[in-house]
């Protein structure tokens, strides 16, 4: 699958793995970090970055370990969680020569950001993010929601056709929203991989679910967003199942929100998560991180 005429696909060694990471106008100093759901890849943002970049914005979309073009953990108990993927993240600042970063996160990738915002484990990045959207992710996700992501992301299928791929998931990636027929097509060619016995499955190492075996509560961040001291904006699918409206009530009352620093804002038609593949949903995003420059 072809890249972008402003993107560039680079890997990195982050905390001693190889990371992909796909670079938007790497001409701008100011720059945002796009980071993926559970069971994505970075190309899940190219609109997002194609659209951050026309705007001055340099912007770094990486597969996480286990993902995508990233090398697999060799310690899946350990290391499938979030603390590990800031430890990368920190690797990843660093390689890159990035001081300070807007970051944008999509379900896991906003929780990785959360951590890494408050500074209670890697207390540098806590001065080296600017602003925080989190697009469908709080502080505390709905267990419901948990179990339902970890049965399929942990035993993902196999179909002797992309196609049949393809059908699966625009079933299982339904409440994403309105896509067109290119960028289903798009989505499955960028998250596709073959087996041994020439069948395609979903391009991620399934034991990345041990996450919620070996570290069950790794989700609940509330620590770490009552930690965060710079302006937070999430994306609330209104049918999302997995970041219950009462959830982001409570973010509203404590931690930056508390502060005035937070605010939450319902999109119509969408459940867990956006795509941020639509205008609206762009503007959005691009007008809280200009707003917070």
């Amino acid at each position: 699958m072809s890249l972008h005429p402003t993107c560039s696909s680079r890997y990195l060694t982050c905390a001693g793995y190889e990371i992909h990471v796909t670079e938007w106008g790497a001409q701008h100093e100011r720059t945002v970090i796009a980071w993926h759901g559970l069971a994505r890849t970075g190309r899940d943002m190219d609109e997002l970055a194609e659209h951050l970049s026309a705007r001055g914005y340099r912007v770094i979309c990486p597969d996480t370990i286990g993902r995508g073009l990233s090398q697999w953990s060799a310690r899946p108990e350990q290391e499938y969680c979030l603390a590990f993927y800031a430890r990368i993240a920190v690797d990843l600042f660093d390689q890159l020569q990035i001081d300070t970063a807007h970051w944008v996160g999509t379900s896991m990738g906003g929780a990785i950001g959360t951590v890494c915002a408050a500074g209670l484990l890697y207390p540098g990045m806590k001065q080296r993010i600017q602003s925080l959207t989190l697009n469908d992710n709080a502080p505390q996700l709905a267990q419901a929601a948990i179990e339902r992501i970890r049965a399929y992301a942990g035993n993902p299928p196999a179909f002797h056709t992309v196609r049949e791929l393809e059908a699966f998931f625009r079933q299982v990636y339904k409440p994403y929203g309105a896509l067109t027929d290119a960028q289903w097509r798009r989505l499955t060619e960028t998250s596709t991989r073959r087996l041994p016995d020439g069948r395609v499955t979903p391009h991620y190492d399934p034991a990345m679910v041990q996450q919620f075996i070996s570290q069950p509560d790794d989700y609940l961040i509330w620590e770490h967003y009552d930690a965060i001291t710079i302006p937070v904006f999430c994306l609330r699918g209104v049918d999302s199942d997995l970041v219950l409206r009462e959830t982001t009530d409570e973010m509203m009352r404590r931690g930056p929100g508390a502060g005035g620093l937070a605010s939450v804002v319902e999109i119509k038609g969408c459940g867990h998560a956006p795509a941020l593949n639509v205008p609206e949903q762009l503007d959005l995003v691009s007008g809280f991180i200009e707003a917070a420059n």
